[in-house]
């Protein structure tokens, strides 16, 4: 007979590998409702990973390991670290002390190999998405890291558990307008993180405005599938992070723990549809100015917990 801990873990397994995929639907469709369009379905993202799984890969001959190797470390960065954040239960089951260090150094590992594969290729554009992909994660990963200090700071732990628990729903009560600021400014490293508009277009099909797409242009087959896969996941964890940094998903019911987490990513998705469907992209210089306007609005978070502390 299970434990409540081993069903706990067999659901956030679950949730993290079956899930992901259905936030791309959820965008697609809600952009679709502002457009006056019927929109593709709701499970389309699962359709095209089942087919491109099933499809014959087309490999350049001038490519080394490291353009076969990129996919399967986005893929698997992507999953641990959504094994490492508590979804809708306050345990995980990869938790451990210091957790959150290694979830923001995970995504810096799988966004590294992303750039990898697209530079081993020798392709002048691809090599030009990386570029942009570097100079913006330069900008947006202090700003994460801001936000987790924040948390950090209010809970006295450098866990997952913690940062993300019941801690940071006790916290609101005395801190909330950090809490406001580092939750906006994450929503802002969401969209520059997972190539949402207004700092990209994940349909666009021109080169010379593309940065993550441009990145991926010679995969196909399988390895495009991981890819996708593995964007899915990035998305997710973010959207989990947004959630659980509410404190809503804290209430101590394991059931409705869940369900308001499941509600709660599926909402944030709707916020990104909005978002796209309200907002153009901006021009490339902007995106940095932005960028640090959100750097700006984290460390004002930070400010203020120093301050009442």
């Amino acid at each position: 007979m299970f434990s409540s801990l081993s069903l706990h873990t067999i659901i956030h397994v679950a949730v993290a590998l079956l899930f992901p995929p259905l936030l791309l639907g959820v965008i697609n469709r809600v952009k679709a409702v502002f457009g006056g369009r019927r929109g593709q379905p709701l499970l389309q993202a699962y359709y095209d990973l089942w087919k491109l799984m099933h499809k014959d890969s087309v490999i350049s001959q001038t490519t080394t390991w490291v353009f076969l190797f990129g996919p399967v470390v986005s893929l698997a960065t992507g999953i641990l670290v959504a094994l490492i954040i508590p979804l809708g239960h306050a345990s995980a089951p990869l938790a451990f002390a210091g957790d959150v260090i290694l979830a923001v150094y995970l995504l810096g590992l799988g966004r590294f190999f992303t750039m990898g594969a697209a530079l081993d290729t020798g392709s002048a554009f691809e090599g030009m998405g990386s570029a942009r992909e570097a100079t913006f994660a330069c900008l947006a990963e202090p700003v994460l890291f801001i936000g987790l200090l924040v948390l950090a700071k209010l809970t006295g732990s450098f866990s997952m558990i913690d940062v993300l628990g019941d801690g940071v729903a006790e916290a609101w009560s005395g801190a909330t307008v950090a809490l406001l600021l580092v939750l906006v400014s994450w929503f802002v490293v969401l969209l520059v993180e997972n190539s949402r508009i207004p700092f990209d277009d994940p349909n666009t099909h021109l080169e010379l405005t593309m940065i993550h797409e441009v990145m991926v242009l010679d995969h196909s087959g399988p390895a495009l599938g991981m890819i996708l896969y593995g964007a899915s996941l990035k998305l997710f964890v973010f959207a989990a992070l947004l959630v659980r940094l509410t404190g809503l998903a804290a209430t101590g019911n394991p059931l409705a723990d869940w369900g308001i987490f499941l509600t709660g990513t599926i909402v944030v998705a709707c916020l990104v549809g909005v978002v796209e469907s309200a907002m153009a992209r901006f021009r490339l210089p902007t995106i940095p100015a932005a960028l640090v306007g959100a750097g700006v609005v984290a460390f004002f978070g930070f400010l203020l917990v120093m301050i009442e502390l």
